[in-house]
Order: C-alpha cells, then sequence, then structure tokens
C-alpha cells in the first residue's frame, strides 16, 4: 500500500490544483511532488503547446467495430495497449484496410516519433515510442497519441522525458477509475515538460532516435533470418503461409490411431499438411538435436519477494515479448536452478488458451543482456545438444507463423493448453547446409546485439535527462 511521504506531505492548496480530486493516485504517486520539482526550473512548458495533429495533437480515437482480417492486402496491423510494448510485431491482429483508411479512423495510423501512452485498462499510463517501421501500423483509441511539434520540441527528447521517473509519475497521477484505470487526452495535455536547452535536448533525441532505429532493424534482421530458413531448406512458400487461408479442419477422418492421443485438434489436416511438409526435406527430429541438452518446462516453485538490490527480475510469459520487461523480483536462493537458463537459450511460452493473439506457443530467444533474467516456469526451455545445430538457427525457425501452427497442433488439456511431449520430441526440424545454418545464426546473433545496444542507448538518454533535471532544480 502508497502512503503519502512525511516529508512531503499533501497539502490542502493541491486539492484545487488537481480539479479537486479526492482519491489518492496524483498525491501518493508522486506526481504532485514531481511538478513541484520541476517548478524549480527556469523553463517548463505545457504538454499542450507542444504538440501538433488531430485534436492538438493528444488523441485517442472513437469506439468502433473491428473486424480483422487475414489477407495483407485488405489489411493493416492494429496495435493495442499490449501489442504497443513488443519486440516482434510481425504477429500483430490486422483491421480491415477500408475502415482504417476511412475518415473516421484514417487519423489513427501512426507516426515515426509519436509517444504512445496506454490509455485504459489495469496498466494504464505505460509509454513507447513509434519506430520508423510501425508508420504502416494503426493503433485502437484505448492508445493515446502525442505527436510532437517537431518546430517546438524534439520527439525523442519529449519521449524521453515521457519515459522517465518523471514522466513516470506525472503520468501515472492523471489516471482515474477503479477497477478500469482510464486516461483522456485533457487529463495530460497541462503537464509540465521542462526545457534544457537545444543541444542537450537535440544529445537526447538523437540517443532515443538511434536506439529506435536500431530495434526497426533487429525486426528487420529476424524476419529476414526466418525468410532464409525457409528459402535455404527448400520450403519457400511456408514464407507465406496463409493459414486462415486454407481449408478449415472440419469433417475430416484419421485413418489410424493410436494411443497417445484421441484429441482431434492433433491430427487436424492443415497441421498434419505442414509437419509433412516439414518432414519431406533433410533435418532432424527436436528431441535428437535436443539430446545432451534441454527440452522441458521449468521446475515448479513458491515465489519469494524481494527488493532489486538483493534479488532477480522474474520474466513471467506475456512480460517476455515487450522491449524492456517488468517482471516482480523475487529471491534466487528460494527458486530453482532453472529459473536461470544459459546463453542462445530458446523459451517457448508452454502455457495457455489457443486465442489468435495469445502468446501461448510463441518463443523468445535468451541471449546478451536478457540473461540476468530469470525465467518462470511457464516456458519449454529448448537447449541445443548439437554443437552444428546453435539455437540461434534453431530460432529462425521458431518465431515463424510455421513453428507457431506446429505447436499448437500439439496441445493438450483443457482450458489450459500445454505441448503434448511425444510430439514436440518428434517435429522435424529442417536442418539446412552448414554454411546456410552459419549465416542464419550470425543474422539473429547481430539482431539481438542491435537489441542491446539500442537499450543501452535508451538508457543513456534517460540518465542525462535525469541528471540535467536534478541539477537545474538543485
Amino acid at each position: 500500500m502508497k502512503i503519502a511521504s512525511l516529508s512531503n506531505p499533501v497539502m490542502s492548496s493541491w486539492l484545487a490544483e488537481q480539479g479537486l480530486r479526492l482519491d489518492a493516485s496524483p498525491y501518493v504517486s508522486g506526481s504532485l511532488k514531481t511538478k513541484k520539482l520541476l517548478e524549480q526550473l527556469p523553463k517548463i512548458e505545457p504538454l499542450a503547446g507542444l504538440t501538433r495533429g488531430h485534436n492538438g495533437g493528444i488523441f485517442n480515437g472513437p469506439m468502433f467495430r473491428r473486424v480483422y482480417l487475414t489477407d495483407p492486402e485488405h489489411s493493416v496491423p492494429f496495435l493495442g495497449t499490449k501489442d504497443m510494448m513488443a519486440a516482434d510485431l510481425t504477429g500483430l491482429p490486422r483491421l480491415r484496410k477500408s475502415d482504417a483508411e476511412s475518415a473516421t479512423l484514417s487519423y489513427l495510423r501512426l507516426k515515426p516519433g509519436m509517444t504512445l501512452i496506454s490509455c485504459s485498462g489495469f496498466n494504464a499510463g505505460r509509454r513507447s515510442y513509434v519506430r520508423p517501421d510501425m508508420g504502416d501500423c494503426w493503433s485502437s483509441q484505448d492508445t493515446l497519441k502525442v505527436e510532437p511539434d517537431p518546430e517546438k520540441i524534439k520527439s525523442g527528447y519529449l519521449y524521453a522525458f515521457l519515459l522517465s521517473r518523471f514522466g513516470e509519475s506525472l503520468v501515472r497521477g492523471s489516471v482515474y477509475g477503479s477497477a478500469v484505470k482510464h486516461i483522456e487526452p485533457h487529463h495530460i495535455a497541462g503537464l509540465p515538460v521542462p526545457r534544457l536547452g537545444a543541444d542537450l535536448e537535440g544529445r537526447i533525441h538523437r540517443l532515443i532516435e538511434s536506439s529506435a532505429r536500431l530495434r526497426a532493424q533487429h525486426q528487420a534482421d529476424l524476419v529476414a533470418a526466418t525468410k532464409d530458413f525457409f528459402e535455404s531448406n527448400g520450403l519457400p512458400e511456408l514464407n507465406e503461409l496463409r493459414w486462415h487461408q486454407q481449408e478449415r479442419d472440419l469433417g475430416f477422418e484419421v485413418a489410424s490411431i493410436e494411443s497417445a492421443s484421441l484429441r482431434a485438434l492433433n491430427f487436424a489436416p492443415r497441421a498434419q499438411r505442414l509437419i509433412e511438409k516439414l518432414g519431406s526435406v533433410s533435418g532432424r527430429s527436436l528431441g535428437s538435436i535436443c539430446e545432451g541438452g534441454t527440452l522441458r518446462t521449468g521446475a515448479r516453485f513458491k515465489r519469494i519477494d524481494s527488493d532489486p538490490g538483493h534479488g532477480v527480475r522474474l520474466i513471467g510469459q506475456r512480460q517476455s515479448f515487450w522491449l524492456r520487461p517488468e517482471g516482480r523480483w523475487i529471491n534466487e536462493a528460494q527458486a530453482p536452478d532453472d529459473i536461470r537458463v544459459i546463453d542462445e537459450t530458446i523459451l517457448i511460452a508452454a502455457r495457455g488458451t489457443l486465442g489468435e493473439n495469445e502468446v501461448y506457443s510463441r518463443s523468445i530467444f535468451v541471449t546478451g543482456s536478457w540473461l540476468k533474467h530469470a525465467y518462470s516456469q511457464d516456458y519449454v526451455r529448448l537447449i541445443s545438444g548439437d554443437s552444428e545445430v546453435s539455437g540461434a538457427y534453431l530460432f529462425a525457425f521458431f518465431r515463424s507463423e510455421a513453428a507457431f501452427r506446429a505447436l499448437r497442433s500439439f496441445s493438450v488439456g483443457g482450458k489450459q493448453q500445454e505441448y503434448h511431449p511425444q510430439f514436440l520430441r518428434e517435429l522435424h526440424i529442417p536442418l539446412a547446409r552448414p554454411a546456410d545454418r552459419a549465416r542464419i545464426a550470425e543474422t539473429v546473433r547481430g539482431a539481438y546485439k542491435k537489441r542491446d545496444r539500442a537499450d543501452v542507448l535508451e538508457d543513456k538518454a534517460l540518465a542525462l535527462l535525469t541528471t540535467a533535471i536534478e541539477e537545474a532544480a538543485g
């Protein structure tokens, strides 16, 4: 439970400043304390005075009936409040193009340099930056768009401020509601934005822009690696799987069946055709590749909370697909050893439901800076036991739509699904020539180096901004 700081008590005069709000949020979130701190700076400007565009440059959108399609020619990528945090945007739902480009919704198209703020739901107040590769995406009405005026402020600097601990407390202090949190454009229009001089703001902007470009390159490199994987294995058609354009799995028969499973999903024709296609080229079973490595979920354990100085950040399924995770901190000494993973481990989300936009059956690659985190038991830990088949090469396959559909066909369970261990071990993995495998693996490794570098640049921008504000206010 949060309480007001005794060294900075809530003053009666603050009530009028907050529109006579009597809920605790703006007073204990640090929002008022931050405003008082920023008032000590030589120059601050209201957010609404630094934006331009629809509704003055701070807007969300109308509620509307969403019609989703799968054909890229007739649809556009569509971001919700969870998707705006995602590192990999290839699996986004797609909104009907004619609706998206209509006069009613056309202004919801994102522009590189915008700041996005989730404005509805339990996690209202999260922020993200529109990267160069997000310009063909539309966003939902549950996301506030902040479009900076380039003649008044640099987009990267404005984002860095909103992302900083100062911006965090101001945005969180604007949240209204109890069960369903909410932020409207006018709630943040008056947020004070410090002006730190053209030189420093320019440096911070360039760092954020460089970070955004690296993240866009990370995405492009992973897409290229997956494309290379299927082309090198003689399966270029699997780059355009068009799953929903294939005949639906209705009224099929299974000629022979064994005791391993009686579930129809495990024998669905579309998935069986895909698995047979994978098995038509040279390769080995996943089980044999992982001999001497690992192919299992983690051990269940009780979480013992800890502070960041003495614990490790535990990442769960949903947050592992974000650009920057926000998992809880736990006592590592009271957890099993397998919460830590080795370099180039593939983690496959192993528990969940079969919704099209759920992370169940999606995969992440653990390398670089993400090795410092711990991971929950709800993943299949996939570690190659063959030095000739690297984790980086395997990830080019497991991030694909083809792998996603194959893994889903192995599902067992009721509400919560898991994988049938026999079918998972038997999955045929195409193995290209050694030179092709090495090239694909290096593309994946290079992509993750760019992602780590992007994080470093973003952190450097935040450190510059924080130091400048503290020194100016001191």
